[in-house]
């Protein structure tokens, strides 16, 4: 093997950083030491911090299930709202994404005011949509079913939009030069080949649903959240170690099932 062959199996240099990459990295940098300053983590209060934890710990350990019907049912409530936000959600989304892909859009214009659209819905936090709801229909349920609605639009028509585009367009071809109309196309050959992708970022929607839902009854959006919030401003950190823990085995549960069908399908 001569000179210029070992030369070509060598691995590239590393490239001297550009003056705009020095530049970004300085002020991500700078962002960094302030922000780290700003913490103001002192050894006192990491110190006074462990103290604090190991009180209430102690004072959560054993749990109470003195009231595990109530936080089951909370907790059911709360998988419910994660479902049907999830399923209108994913409903709502599918013409959502079939007006941001660029192979399906109708006008560019309508694409770009649709990826605008989604955009924003991803953009703002679920707990702020459920703050919007709560003041809009109230306390309770639905407010934490409409946000993730919303939630669940703003990242399922992303992912649905990108698989969309990345489809062989030969199927499509093939029925536009028989005369199928544009929904023909959609659900003879967009649809069928997307499937698997759109159920298996349906699923990663329940899984993120279910812990948003969590959060969501914090504002007073119904479910499990509430029942959290009550038992930790109540001091009663026995029972709010109950709620984490069926928190704990109904988001695991659910990431394990959602994990083996995902499996099966893709």
């Amino acid at each position: 093997m001569n000179q210029s062959s070992n030369l070509k199996s060598l691995p590239p240099r590393l490239e001297s950083p550009s003056i705009s990459t020095w530049l970004i990295a300085i002020i991500l940098l700078a962002f960094f030491v302030n922000g780290f300053a700003s913490a103001n983590i002192t050894g006192d209060r990491l110190v006074n911090g462990a103290s604090n934890l190991s009180i209430f710990l102690g004072d959560a350990f054993p749990p109470n299930f003195s009231r595990v019907d109530v936080i089951a049912k909370a907790m059911l409530e709360t998988f419910q709202m994660a479902i049907v936000g999830v399923v209108f959600g994913v409903i709502l989304s599918l013409p959502m994404a079939l007006l941001c892909a660029r192979n399906t859009a109708p006008h560019p214009l309508v694409r770009m005011i649709a990826i605008n659209l989604v955009s924003a819905f991803r953009t703002i936090p679920d707990l702020v949509w459920a703050l919007v709801f709560v003041i809009s229909v109230g306390l309770g349920p639905l407010a934490g079913i409409l946000a993730i609605v919303m939630d669940t639009i703003g990242f399922c028509a992303r992912f649905f939009a990108e698989r969309i585009e990345e489809i062989d367009p030969g199927p499509s071809h093939a029925l536009n030069a028989i005369g199928a109309k544009r929904s023909g196309i959609v659900m003879g050959a967009v649809i069928p080949e997307c499937l698997p992708s759109f159920v298996a970022t349906s699923l990663f929607s329940v899984e993120k649903a279910v812990r948003s839902a969590v959060v969501l009854g914090l504002v007073g959006a119904g479910g499990i959240g509430v029942e959290l919030s009550a038992s930790m401003n109540l001091f009663r950190y026995d029972q709010a170690l109950t709620v984490i823990l069926a928190i704990l085995v109904v988001v695991i549960g659910v990431e394990r099932v959602s994990g083996m069908i995902r499996r099966k399908i893709m």
